[in-house]
């Protein structure tokens, strides 16, 4: 089967009258916005970088065609490589539409419709072509729930439309929904249909027979390994509904959308510094087309865990631990992943200072480790797409990519008071970058890595050991602490 399937952008919500004039005036539906500017450092300081915008990176890229013809919709030749928009907010514009929005539901059953229409129009009566035919769905924000809302809710659609569906890539989507100064948005709140994001409401139209605590989960109806989530990190450059937003998300999201709800269960994630929209926004960025391009036409997955095997205490903090004295901490694990020749852009980076890094509690961090590698002591770091054709050395076969990690631990606290003896402040029990070299073998993988310390010197770096479908990495500090950075590799789309 082809890697290569239609494409249909569902673009994010518009809150306002003005903003949903604006958004019908766009061919594209947003996703023909580009950027020149990019945050260089967390201190907010700016260097230029021109991304064209995804729209136009497809057609460049990959060979993409849109599906507009003579003004109208959907009205040339539909090909394995053609972008279809779909315009689901004309509905809300008095020109187009009856001037009021869609309903999620209603919007999602037009998604529907729309699939067959593209599929009758490239496959026509031919019933292998009918048989074989795919889409990709790729929406914002909002659009990811229009997404779900056809795939999880059984009276929206047929169980043979959802299969027509490969694969769902998001950005920035509410998930969980959207929550301000951390109470989630009331059902009762109408107006420009923001209870949309309320989660008792959001339970209803993914169809889930009861009402869970999170809606984050596709529920089963859904392979969450097709369905990827781009999480935005960026706050501070948020500026719609002037500026207010981003002060009631608060700092531990994208400006709109807290980074915990931003990603369904189970499926793989990267964490991007930026924000919801705007010119820092999340789709108008080498980032998210980065994660988007290698997750549809990727042929491997790469999986990174870290199974921690000790972590030290300061010796003041450990003599009051076996005194039976109380202590509490928390520790962050950080992970930024970049491919070779990712000079302007990061496939993820879950760090301290964009409150992205994965945090465990002292207490989980010192339970036995527990079978699997779900338990605490087993924090999933990054899930990586990689595209094997984009090699050019070594005979087109070694994948390289780069992994910065970081483990330190927040303040320590025994029986309930600060402990400052021995703590010094921004320490690291674990810091270094790997770059790791994956060579495909008959049986598995050849998997070399080399740390930061050897890449200034003649060795040429060692050879993950394999278990079973892993590979295993050894991690280590002067300060005693240990772990393993456990690798899994797949081969994917065929």
């Amino acid at each position: 089967m082809s890697q290569f399937h239609p494409i249909i952008y569902v673009r994010g919500y518009a809150m306002t009258a003005s903003e949903i004039a604006d958004t019908v005036s766009m061919p594209y539906m947003g996703f023909n916005l580009g950027a020149t500017r990019v945050r260089q450092s967390w201190d907010g300081s700016v260097y230029k970088q021109i991304f064209e915008s995804p729209m136009m990176r497809l057609m460049k890229d990959y060979g993409y065609t849109d599906a507009f013809s003579d003004g109208a919709e959907v009205d040339r030749e539909i090909t394995n490589k053609t972008v279809v928009i779909y315009r689901y907010y004309d509905q809300a514009d008095r020109d187009f539409g009856e001037g009021k929005p869609l309903s999620i539901p209603a919007a999602a059953l037009q998604l529907g419709d729309l699939i067959l229409n593209i599929r009758d129009r490239l496959c026509g009566d031919d019933q292998a072509l009918r048989a074989a035919f795919r889409v990709n769905l790729v929406a914002h924000s909002m659009g990811g729930l229009v997404c779900r809302c056809l795939l999880q809710n059984g009276g929206i659609s047929t169980p043979a439309v959802k299969q027509m569906v490969d694969k769902v890539f998001t950005y920035a989507t509410p998930h969980n929904g959207i929550e301000m100064a951390g109470i989630n948005v009331p059902a009762f709140l109408g107006l420009w249909d923001i209870n949309n994001f309320n989660r008792a409401t959001m339970a209803e139209y993914l169809g889930f027979d009861r009402k869970p605590s999170r809606v984050d989960s596709l529920d089963g109806k859904f392979d969450p390994d097709r369905f990827f989530c781009l999480v935005g990190t960026n706050q501070q450059d948020y500026g719609a509904a002037k500026g207010v937003s981003k002060w009631l998300a608060g700092k531990m999201s994208d400006g709109l959308v807290a980074i915990e709800n931003a990603a369904v269960q189970g499926a793989p994630r990267a964490f991007v510094y930026r924000s919801h929209s705007g010119p820092y926004g999340i789709v108008n960025s080498e980032d998210g087309y980065q994660n988007l391009v290698r997750f549809l036409f990727g042929d491997v997955r790469v999986d990174g865990v870290m199974d921690v095997e000790s972590l030290p205490l300061p010796p003041s903090v450990e003599k009051a631990r076996k005194e039976g004295r109380r202590v509490r901490a928390s520790y962050y694990f950080e992970a930024t992943v970049s491919p070779r020749g990712a000079r302007s852009f990061r496939l993820t980076e879950r760090r301290k200072e964009t409150f992205s890094a994965v945090l465990r509690k002292f207490d989980e961090m010192m339970k036995p480790k527990q079978a699997g590698l779900d338990s605490a002591r087993s924090p999933v770091l990054f899930s990586t797409f990689l595209d094997s054709s984009k090699i050019t050395v070594d005979r087109g076969r070694t994948m390289v990519m780069t992994v910065e990690l970081a483990v330190s631990a927040t303040d320590y606290f025994v029986d309930g008071a600060l402990w400052t003896e021995h703590r010094v402040e921004g320490e690291y029990l674990y810091r270094d970058t790997l770059t790791l070299k994956m060579t495909p073998t008959e049986d598995g993988w050849n998997l070399r890595y080399v740390t930061t310390d050897e890449q200034w010197s003649e060795r040429g770096g060692s050879k993950a050991e394999q278990e079973g479908s892993s590979y295993l990495i050894p991690l280590s500090s002067k300060k005693g602490f240990k772990a393993q950075l456990r690798m899994n590799l797949r081969r994917r789309n065929g």
